[in-house]
């Protein structure tokens, strides 16, 4: 398989400093986005660097919120974002900045006409995440989503690629980001409590007589009540209705990028496999799908994807 710097090359990327912007930015995905690394393995070489330098823009921003163990306050957080968003823009602009992230993304932003407002919706939920800790209703939580999640989707998509003109595959694009992001929620529940935050609608929970004190309930007596099952049940088929709208969208991305895009979305909706599985006791802990099962699942694409490129 291709090395770092045979990708770097394969993109056409020769600046030392941007070399290393980007090598950064891979190494970010490498040590966080398990499947979402594993998946982009299958991409062809030179599309690598540029979600490299997505996902680490991404995790860079989620760091500024979710980092617990740097002291820092709300607002102290709400104005490093700020401060992420003015580097964002004179990155944009053409300025040096001392991010090798904020580097390495607004170059790809550059090389692929990336929407540069799809980065203003992410950091506005990047804020709400600072002082929001629940959402009382399905439609709430769907406005942090698109920002979140959504609009992820729709910034990977030039660099992925399409078969289609590219309008007609962004609603499916916007949705497979969503269904990761609920996949998310539903796995973390437990970790995101620990930081004060419900990312399920409550309304929705409270349909099954579920609310905030309950889960903190399960929580901390590492029981899971019948209530809790019942409603967790209902988001994960939910969940998969949204995987359900995102799935014509695979057939509509570049052939190259298919095989990517396909494993993130199997072994994604294992995620949720797993949650039943479990019997939908994850407030107290994660589950994760077994390596065998990630390698069943990314082992025929990889060889496939290598022989094909190398006829």
């Amino acid at each position: 398989m291709p090395t770092r710097q045979a990708e770097l090359d394969a993109a056409g990327i020769t600046d030392p400093a941007l070399r290393a912007a980007y090598t950064t930015c891979r190494a970010l995905n490498s040590a966080h986005g398990r499947t979402y690394f594993l998946a982009t393995r299958l991409l062809s070489p030179d599309r690598r660097p540029a979600i490299h330098a997505l996902y680490g823009f991404a995790r860079y921003a989620d760091e500024i919120v979710d980092d617990l163990s740097d002291g820092r306050d709300a607002e102290a957080r709400a104005e490093a974002l700020e401060d992420l968003g003015v580097d964002l823009v004179a990155a944009f602009d053409g300025a040096a900045v001392e991010s090798p992230v904020i580097t390495a993304v607004a170059d790809t932003v550059r090389r692929y006409g990336i929407d540069r407002a799809l980065f203003a919706a992410f950091l506005t939920s990047m804020r709400m995440d600072t002082h929001v800790t629940g959402y009382p209703t399905t439609a709430h939580l769907g406005r942090y989503v698109y920002g979140s999640a959504a609009v992820i989707g729709l910034q990977v998509l030039p660099v992925l690629g399409t078969v289609v003109p590219r309008t007609e595959a962004e609603g499916p694009a916007a949705a497979l980001g969503v269904a990761f992001q609920m996949t998310n929620f539903l796995r973390d529940v437990g970790e995101d409590l620990d930081r004060g935050r419900v990312y399920l609608p409550a309304d929705e929970l409270a349909a099954f007589g579920v609310d905030r004190e309950l889960l903190l309930w399960c929580r901390r007596t590492r029981r899971t009540d019948r209530r809790v099952r019942r409603a967790l049940a209902h988001l994960v088929a939910t969940t998969r209705a949204t995987y359900r709208r995102a799935a014509p969208g695979v057939a509509m991305l570049h052939p190259a990028s298919r095989d990517c895009v396909a494993c993130a979305f199997t072994l994604y909706g294992d995620i949720l496999d797993e949650i039943v599985a479990a019997d939908y006791a994850v407030v107290n802990r994660r589950v994760v799908v077994p390596d065998r099962r990630r390698a069943a699942v990314a082992l025929p694409r990889l060889v496939r994807a290598f022989g094909a490129r190398t006829r």
